[in-house]
């Protein structure tokens, strides 16, 4: 018997264990339960909102109220309550908390990073990545009152007349929820980059800083992408900081404006919360309203997701 045959039949043996079988069997539930419970989560936001798009029976107390998909995608006045379901309203408030997020969190983060990757001292860096991890696991109800507490009282001093309520508090508080999260992710791209690549440019005679930032960063910026898109999808998911910080008045806001930040808002995952917390009928027009707010949501992830995969793909490095 050659040598491919003998390993050929000790592979097959040891596949056809008992302990083997089983262990296989476990294992592939595991893979096979969470497909399934990905296509229950897409079958659920599908025809439920499905039906929220197709509901016929009029809201109480309002006349013909419909919930056609482009006044859905186009309109910018949200009251349920009164059959307005313009959902831009919503989603400006969402892209509000993700720019103003991403403008604190992907600097921090990234320097948070190189600092650990290659200034820090291992006995340093074993202190304060854990510390980080630490952050990151804070409830998020706890971050929400921090920022009516604490950060939006700071703000006030430097801007007064700021809504106790407002988008700049909740940009804020969300911006240090996920700094980890890119600080974490980004690092260990960092730390994987080889040693070899550093050594070569410092035998060319450049600095620290030109190593880390012209050498390690390019070569890691594929796992740098992926971390901004993982933080920055934590930040439009992100549900009781901003339901507590942002507020619950439904308005359609100029993102690009500064001084819309300084005012209170309803982004997607608030609203979602608020419907279901408040006196909405249950298969009413409202309630699944819920449902397509989850949609929608669910689609800028993907979308997200997907161009992280794309970039992470295009800037991935072969060592």
């Amino acid at each position: 018997m050659s040598g491919d045959d003998l390993e050929a039949a000790l592979t097959t043996r040891t596949q056809n264990a008992p302990s083997e079988l089983l262990s296989r069997s476990f294992f592939f539930l595991c893979a096979a339960l969470s497909i399934v419970t990905t296509i229950g989560l897409i079958a659920l936001l599908a025809t439920e909102a499905a039906k929220f798009f197709t509901f016929s029976a009029p809201l109480v107390g309002v006349d013909g109220a419909t919930a056609g998909i482009v006044e859905f995608l186009t309109g910018t006045n949200w009251d349920p309550t009164n059959g307005s379901f313009g959902v831009l309203a919503l989603v400006s408030a969402t892209l509000m908390v993700v720019i103003g997020s991403s403008i604190i969190a992907l600097p921090l983060g990234l320097g948070t990073a190189t600092y650990l990757s290659e200034y820090a001292s291992p006995r340093l860096r074993s202190v304060l990545k854990p510390a980080l991890e630490i952050l990151a696991g804070i409830p998020t109800v706890v971050y929400g009152f921090f920022a009516v507490i604490y950060i939006t009282p700071a703000l006030g001093t430097v801007l007064p007349g700021l809504s106790k309520f407002n988008m700049l508090s909740a940009c804020v508080v969300v911006g240090i929820m996920i700094i980890p999260m890119v600080a974490s992710i980004s690092e260990d791209a960092m730390s994987a980059v080889p040693d070899e690549l550093r050594q070569a440019g410092y035998g060319m005679g450049a600095t620290k800083l030109e190593v880390s930032t012209g050498v390690v960063v390019p070569a890691a910026l594929s796992g740098i992408f992926s971390s901004f898109i993982l933080a920055l999808s934590r930040a439009i998911g992100e549900t009781m900081a901003v339901t507590i910080a942002a507020g619950s008045t439904a308005r359609f806001l100029n993102i690009i404006d500064p001084g819309a930040y300084t005012e209170s808002a309803l982004p997607m995952t608030a609203a979602m919360v608020k419907l279901v917390k408040g006196d909405v009928t249950g298969g009413g027009l409202a309630y699944r309203s819920v449902f397509a707010i989850g949609a929608t949501l669910f689609v800028i992830t993907l979308v997200m997701n997907i161009v992280s995969d794309v970039i992470a793909h295009r800037f991935k490095e072969e060592y």
